[in-house]
């Protein structure tokens, strides 16, 4: 759960860039002393682009003045506050690259280790309850896909591991040992859209009878001689099977739905969040959340009228996918597959009241 990418490790170049970033400073509106909490940090690239923008923006100095953070329940537009940004990544070597690479903005920068769907008790240790937005950019980061030990692609050969996070449990050996064929062939056909899931699930379980598959190359040879490979066709076979199991072992689908709720709660009204994903999975469901976060009225059709209660916590700002730009892909294809939504916090009642 970094940044900078979202296929399959196609491309060993463009590492480092933040996808869409000028999009990204564009749809969080960023605010003259705002605090920002960008849930994603990889290598730093979008807290970069915060940073430099909000510094440009409020004309706030890189002074080493502690931040106000208790105070940050109050209006985003504080006279003194100094902007902050809050970075948070699962894998613990991402927050410590990012640290270094943004020292020189001092307290300004707040790097986290944590899961983003822990992001209100993590901002909460630091005294900070509100924010003024939240980005979250999907996938793994390059540096996860270019540098070896993390076991995220089949183009080098390593442990199958593909933990963001290398103190959790189950890694991806661990579940393609030990799930049932019916198990494997539900998450490959799930999470990786796999059209040949079954035949893939069997060949697993056949082969791990044998010996087990300990490599990422064992797993991508064994998914190509079970598949083949269609002429002239872009993905190597392999691709869904990589993804549907990167995304279980990080149980990523389930995190975006606990972070899309967090980061709804911890924004001040008129905040902005901004997602990019890079499949239509985590589309679906981030597109899915706004709508049912905007809407009215959530009652089942055919009720002659409303009992649901419903109170609108968003409005859509983008109602059309904004997608990388032709340049921006030609630079950094790893770009080529994100789409970018936003969302604006709605003020409600109680807190009108």
């Amino acid at each position: 759960m970094t940044s900078s990418a979202g296929g399959a490790g196609d491309f060993p170049l463009a590492s480092h860039l933040p996808v869409m970033a000028a999009e990204v400073i564009r749809g969080l509106a960023i605010r003259d002393g705002g605090v920002y909490l960008d849930g994603t940090l990889g290598e730093g690239g979008h807290s970069l682009a915060i940073l430099e923008s909000g510094h440009r923006n409020s004309g706030l100095t890189e002074a080493k003045q502690e931040p106000e953070r208790e105070s940050s329940e109050s209006g985003p537009n504080d006279e003194g506050r100094a902007g902050l940004v809050i970075g948070i990544d699962l894998d613990e070597s991402s927050v410590a690259s990012a640290a270094r690479r943004l020292s020189r903005f001092g307290p300004r920068f707040l790097p986290l280790k944590g899961n983003y769907a822990d992001m209100a008790a993590l901002a909460a240790e630091h005294g900070i309850r509100r924010v003024d937005g939240v980005l979250l950019d999907l996938g793994f980061s390059s540096r996860q896909i270019d540098r070896p030990g993390y076991g995220l692609s089949f183009l080098s050969d390593e442990l199958l591991d593909m933990r963001y996070d290398a103190g959790q449990g189950l890694d991806a050996a661990g579940l393609v040992n030990t799930a049932s064929e019916s198990e494997l062939a539900d998450l490959f056909r799930r999470y990786g859209e796999e059209p040949r899931a079954r035949a893939i699930a069997r060949a697993i379980v056949r082969e791990r009878a044998v010996s087990a598959i300990s490599t990422t190359s064992e797993l991508a040879a064994l998914v190509q001689r079970t598949t083949g490979r269609r002429p002239g066709h872009r993905l190597h076979p392999a691709t869904r099977v990589f993804q549907a199991l990167r995304i279980a072992v990080n149980r990523e689908l389930e995190n975006l739905r606990a972070g899309l709720e967090a980061a709804v709660a911890m924004l001040r009204p008129e905040g902005r969040l901004a997602v990019i994903s890079y499949h239509s999975l985590e589309d679906r469901i981030v597109k899915n959340f706004f709508a049912h976060q905007s809407a009215v009225c959530v009652c089942p059709p055919g009720l002659p009228e409303c009992v649901c209660g419903q109170e609108p916590a968003l409005a859509i700002v983008n109602r059309r996918i904004i997608r990388p730009s032709g340049e921006e892909v030609a630079f950094n294809p790893r770009s080529r597959s994100a789409r970018l939504r936003v969302a604006r916090r709605i003020q409600s009642r109680h807190e009108l009241e």
